[in-house]
C-alpha cells in the first residue's frame, strides 16, 4: 500500500511539474506572438537605447541570481531566474523584430558589453557573497533598479510593442520585489528604496502579487 501511495504521489508531482512547464511555454509563446503581431514602428533614439539596456539589465539580474543561488541555495533566486530568462527572451524578440544587434551575444555568465553593468555585476556579487540577508538585499536592489529603468523607458517609448513588453517586465519586477522583500523581512532585515521612491516601494510590497502570466 505504501509503495502504491508513493507511486501515485510521484506521478501527481510529475504531472504538476509538466503542466507548470507547459503553462510557461504557452505564456512565452503568447508574449512572443503578441510582440510580433503588434505594428513595427520607427524607433526613436531613446527606444533604441532602452532595448540595448534592458536586454543586458535582465541578463544582469539572471546572472546575479544564478551566482547567489549557487552560493546560498536560497530558492527565491532559482525561482526568479526562470522569469529573468523570459524577460531576456522578450527583449531579444524585439531586437530581432527590428533587426538590431544583440549586446548579449554569446557572453558567459557575469560578462557584459556595457562597462557600467559589468561594474555593477561585480559590486552586487561581492555584496551578495557576504551573507544570505545581504544577498536578498542585492535581489531587491536589482528589482528596484529594473522598475526604475523600465518606468523611465515607458515614458520615452510610444511603440506599441515596446510598451507592451516593458509593461510586462515592470509587472514581473514588482512581483520579484514582493518576493525578495518578504524574504528580507522574514530574516529580520529591512530594505529601503534606492532608485524608485520609498512611497512607490511601500505601495508595491503592501499590495497583492499581480497575475496575468507566469512572469
Amino acid at each position: 500500500m505504501k509503495t502504491t501511495v508513493l507511486v501515485i504521489a510521484v506521478a501527481m508531482s510529475l504531472a504538476f511539474m509538466s503542466c507548470q512547464k507547459e503553462d510557461e511555454v504557452v505564456s512565452n509563446l503568447t508574449v512572443t506572438s503578441q510582440i510580433e503581431a503588434l505594428p513595427k514602428e520607427e524607433l526613436n533614439a531613446d527606444e533604441l537605447n532602452s532595448l540595448q539596456l534592458m536586454r543586458e539589465e535582465e541578463k544582469l539580474a539572471l546572472d546575479v541570481y544564478k551566482t547567489l543561488y549557487a552560493k546560498w541555495g536560497i530558492n527565491v533566486f532559482l525561482n526568479i531566474s526562470s522569469s529573468e530568462q523570459q524577460h531576456m527572451d522578450a527583449v531579444l524578440t524585439l531586437l530581432n523584430k527590428y533587426n538590431l544587434p544583440d549586446p548579449v551575444g554569446t557572453n558567459a555568465v557575469g560578462v557584459f558589453s556595457d562597462p557600467k553593468l559589468q561594474d555593477l555585476y561585480n559590486q552586487l556579487v561581492t555584496a551578495g557573497n557576504t551573507s544570505a540577508l545581504a544577498a536578498l538585499n542585492v535581489g531587491a536592489t536589482i528589482e528596484d533598479l529594473d522598475i526604475f529603468d523600465l518606468e523611465e523607458a515607458l515614458l520615452k517609448s510610444d511603440n506599441q510593442d515596446l510598451k507592451y513588453t516593458y509593461d510586462l517586465l515592470t509587472m514581473g519586477s514588482r512581483n520579484h520585489m514582493r518576493s525578495f522583500y518578504g524574504q528580507i523581512v522574514g530574516l529580520g532585515g529591512t530594505y529601503t528604496a534606492q532608485f524608485i521612491t520609498q512611497a512607490a516601494l511601500e505601495a508595491i510590497v503592501t499590495s497583492p502579487r499581480e497575475t496575468g502570466n507566469s512572469w
